[in-house]
């Protein structure tokens, strides 16, 4: 198994960029799975500006959907960043997958890898509890998701106003 680290954070914590900065810290032209679906202008304009700040050193897979599998293509190709798990879980909702299926799918393929991954999750148990029945599960669902990720890998980091605060250390490490 590779070594594999959880970035997790509410929206325009910083999450992307710590684990864009710690994916390269990897090796050179890393992997970038990207989940999300242009579906509309201000989607579109979203994903145009994580692609700028990123540049063109990456090497970009698109998998909405099929982002397991993608971890296991890609493997070999150098260190990975999922960006994000949530767009995918929304994904797999809407689809109307299986989503402990999924998820099973997903630890199996980030066990499997023998180069690093980094995973971005956003934290959405913060907040009110959603006034609709598929907002509530998708939070439920998205909690159960983010406890499962952050038990298989080896680090978590939390990114509050843009400061990475490590919550699991790798094992071995001493806490402070």
């Amino acid at each position: 198994m590779s070594y594999s680290i959880l970035v997790t954070g509410g929206a325009r914590s910083g999450k992307s960029q710590y684990a864009e900065m710690r994916a390269k810290q990897f090796g050179a032209f890393p992997v970038y799975i990207a989940t999300a679906t242009a579906f509309d202008a201000e989607m579109e304009a979203r994903i145009a500006r994580h692609q700028r700040r990123r540049g063109s050193e990456w090497q970009l897979v698109n998998a909405p959907l099929a982002m397991p599998e993608a971890l296991l293509e890609t493997d070999g190709r150098g260190p990975c960043l999922v960006d994000c798990l949530t767009i995918w879980l929304n994904n797999i909702i809407y689809a109307e997958m299986d989503v402990r299926q999924a998820s099973e799918q997903l630890i199996l393929a980030i066990h499997r890898r023998a180069d690093p991954v980094i995973l971005v999750t956003n934290e959405v148990g913060s907040g009110i509890v959603p006034e609709n029945a598929l907002a509530r599960r998708f939070c439920d669902e998205a909690g159960r998701l983010n406890q499962i990720i952050a038990e298989a890998v080896d680090e978590v980091y939390v990114s509050i106003s843009g400061i990475p605060l490590k919550l699991k250390p790798a094992s071995g490490e001493l806490e402070n």
